[in-house]
């Protein structure tokens, strides 16, 4: 504990963004980060508890007293070592994740907790601007074999433990790029590409092969990697939207989220407008817009549609508005349910809460959306007669949530026994699959998740299947 008065010396402060109007302007990141002086205070608010609940509350299970005692003595290099023991990749939680850690702090009680995500993005960035983060290549080699099939931050995460434990690892991804979720997911405004980058070429120094625009079931078959590899981790993503089924719903106009989302990052990338879309440009220049669905992703298909221009941007979700603040008595140190404002919010957006759609109009193209108001009794929708009303739609962006993974390809030729949602079937001792020595970690096997909860996965798995290859492993759980 840095300084034992200094939660009740030290207010909290956060990182701070650029002006709308500005950052509205191009795609880059825009948060302003804290300086270190006051990054080493915030710190020293860390008070140490005997129980830990962030400890908990973090997926990865970060030992974040720890490293917030060693930002505010002043010792960086250590706050990374210690940081890298729980998360291979600091910089991408840093940015995207919603800090369950922050709701289970215990000053969070009094709505002042730690500023933890920016302190573990302050340190991660700090070691690569420094030179600290180096490969970690291993000092002898298992000679065994692992195929790992997916790129996402699960699929990342386990290729680069079974990497550092010797073995030879291959990791396929379908898309031209590394990085699944992450690379065209998660818009380039919240976190840049080059982060990816800069791990894969570390990754590649440690002994990651990778293989992209490479679909295992299309391109190369599940059988051939059972045959070449000593064992193979699913770890692909939940990429089975969640259809919007209302009459309509087939017209010009109305899209998947993540079709959208994937063609900006694209052209952010470089690439042409037929590599991007080459099944025809999504654009929400100059359109009214409608996001149907609450969550991240929805709030994510907000923000590039102002970006892009767009002459107006609704977000519609299903359930009731939250409250603005939780009931600390009744939820901490648990995630609370409460009315969350995201930044691409605060860019532009008319929120509206318990609708439910009930048909596309347009006749070529999608013109409108015709809606009602619901209520929630006992756990049921019920219709509000007299409350429809339409709202003018020139593009429709469903962002409703996933359904698992597809099945078609990969799934199908793996024979791996699925979940009744859907899912991969496999626990979270070993992650074994019904197959032999086939394992699966990740949105593949849970569901759609967190990215940090895809990080954790993605380690236990690679210590799993480094402890069935040799053994023993010496890998982390």
């Amino acid at each position: 504990m840095g300084k034992e008065t200094g939660f009740l010396e030290y207010e909290r402060h956060d990182r701070t963004y650029a002006d709308p109007r500005e950052r509205l302007k191009n795609y880059r990141e825009f948060v302003i980060p804290l300086p270190e002086g006051e990054l080493t205070t915030q710190a020293a608010r860390c008070m140490n508890c005997g129980i830990p609940y962030c400890h908990n509350g973090c997926p990865v299970n970060n030992i974040i007293p720890d490293w917030n005692h060693l930002v505010y003595e002043g010792e960086w290099r250590d706050a990374l070592e210690v940081l890298h023991s729980t998360n291979n990749f600091p910089e991408f939680t840093g940015r995207i994740c919603p800090a369950p850690c922050e709701a289970s702090c215990t000053l969070n009680i009094v709505d002042q907790p730690v500023t933890i995500k920016s302190i573990e993005c302050a340190i991660v960035d700090r070691g690569w601007k420094e030179g600290w983060i180096e490969p970690q290549v291993p000092t002898r080699r298992s000679g065994k074999s692992v195929a790992v099939v997916g790129s996402g931050p699960a699929g990342m995460a386990c290729a680069q433990q079974l990497a550092r434990a010797g073995h030879s690892v291959t990791l396929f991804e379908k898309n031209d790029r590394i990085g699944g979720l992450l690379r065209y997911g998660i818009p380039d405004f919240k976190m840049e590409k080059q982060l990816i980058d800069r791990r894969v070429k570390q990754m590649e120094a440690e002994g990651v092969t990778f293989r992209t625009s490479t679909e295992v079931g299309v391109d190369i078959s599940f059988k051939s990697l059972k045959e070449n590899y000593d064992a193979v981790v699913l770890s692909g993503g939940a990429e089975n939207p969640r259809p919007l089924q209302i009459p309509g719903a087939h017209l010009p106009g109305v899209h998947y989220a993540m079709n959208f989302l994937m063609q900006q990052n694209k052209r952010n990338a470089g690439d042409d407008e037929k590599t991007a879309a080459p099944n025809g440009t999504l654009s929400a220049a100059g359109k009214h817009v409608v996001v149907i669905g609450g969550g991240d992703t929805g709030s994510d298909c907000v923000g590039t549609s102002n970006r892009q221009g767009a002459a107006s941007v609704t977000q519609l979700e299903i359930m009731p508005k939250p409250p603005e603040k939780e009931n600390k008595a009744l939820t901490w140190p648990d995630w609370p349910l409460k009315l969350r404002t995201s930044t691409s919010h605060d860019e532009g957006v008319d929120r509206d809460w318990a609708v439910l759609t009930k048909r596309a109009i347009g006749e070529n193209e999608v013109t409108g959306l015709e809606c009602v108001r619901v209520e929630w009794k006992d756990g049921k929708m019920e219709e509000i007669p007299g409350s429809e009303f339409t709202l003018k739609a020139d593009l429709i962006l469903l962002a409703m949530g996933f359904l698992g993974p597809r099945q078609k390809g990969l799934l199908d030729q793996s024979g791996v026994a699925l979940t009744d949602r859907g899912n991969v079937d496999a626990n979270v001792v070993d992650y074994r699959t019904s197959e032999d020595m086939v394992y699966s970690c990740g949105d593949m096997r849970r569901g759609q998740s967190l990215v940090v909860w895809a990080i954790r996965e993605g380690r236990q798995c690679a210590r799993a299947v480094d402890e069935a290859l040799m053994g023993v492993s010496e890998l982390p759980r």
